[in-house]
């Protein structure tokens, strides 16, 4: 009931940008230019953690797309998935390139349950959706295979240092039954809304190539996309590029 009541009320309640309050518009003009607006950019936490994929940022995570983030996912701005789908596209498309070589298979990394259930939406598999629409309108065969799951529970991540996270994560996630068929079918390209320690990304590398007996095919020298990433981590690679 909560997902449909937040659907509804983004419908017949006045809405205002989700990046700066600005009234009666979604998400104005300045704020999209932040959220999309700029190059997409390689970036590399440091530490770098082994097996993250090769991972390419559309934003800083601050100002304005920090505030959209969040609205969308603890706010339940649902109709924000839009926007940062596109984002999300571009970030992709600057890892992927422009060679076809089959279909990309989209594959969000899985949030727990309980934060789902407490949301009343799995916001990063919507920012995944919309991502997969956008890239196909631009002629790039994409699907969106949400085939991970955490297998065991994990502690929350905030407050947790990069070694922590790392180990918190450590084998908590796998490929549900049947999707390596799925993962068979096209090139995998690892998608999350904010990249910290990379942590996340580099578990869920893990997992998908040791679903199939791919060990090491995806790690290291598989691709990876998101949103956003702290923005020391963004302008120090702006900088080396």
């Amino acid at each position: 009931m909560r997902g449909w009541w937040r659907e509804i009320s983004g419908l017949v309640l006045p809405v205002s940008c989700g990046g700066c309050g600005t009234p009666r518009t979604e998400l104005c003009e300045e704020c999209r230019s932040e959220l999309y607006g700029g190059v997409p950019r390689r970036v590399r936490p440091v530490p770098e953690p082994a097996g993250l994929p090769v991972v390419h940022a559309a934003a800083a995570y601050e100002n304005a797309v920090r505030a959209v983030l969040l609205a969308h996912k603890e706010r339940g701005a649902l109709g924000l998935a839009g926007a940062l789908g596109k984002a999300l596209a571009g970030a992709v498309r600057a890892g992927t390139g422009q060679m076809d070589t089959g279909p990309l298979l989209l594959v969000p990394v899985p949030s727990a349950r309980r934060a789902v259930a407490a949301r009343g939406h799995d916001p990063m598999r919507r920012i995944a959706l919309a991502a997969a629409g956008e890239l196909r309108r631009g002629g790039t065969r994409t699907r969106m295979a949400a085939v991970l799951r955490q297998r065991r529970p994990v502690a929350d991540q905030a407050g947790l240092g990069a070694r922590q996270r790392q180990a918190n994560l450590a084998g908590a996630l796998e490929v549900v039954a049947g999707g390596e068929r799925l993962l068979a079918a096209g090139r995998v390209v690892l998608v999350d809304d904010l990249l910290t320690t990379g942590a996340s990304l580099a578990e869920a590398a893990r997992a998908i190539g040791a679903a199939d007996g791919r060990k090491g095919a995806l790690p290291g020298s598989g691709q990876a996309a998101v949103v956003a990433v702290s923005p020391s981590a963004f302008e120090r690679n702006r900088n080396c590029l």
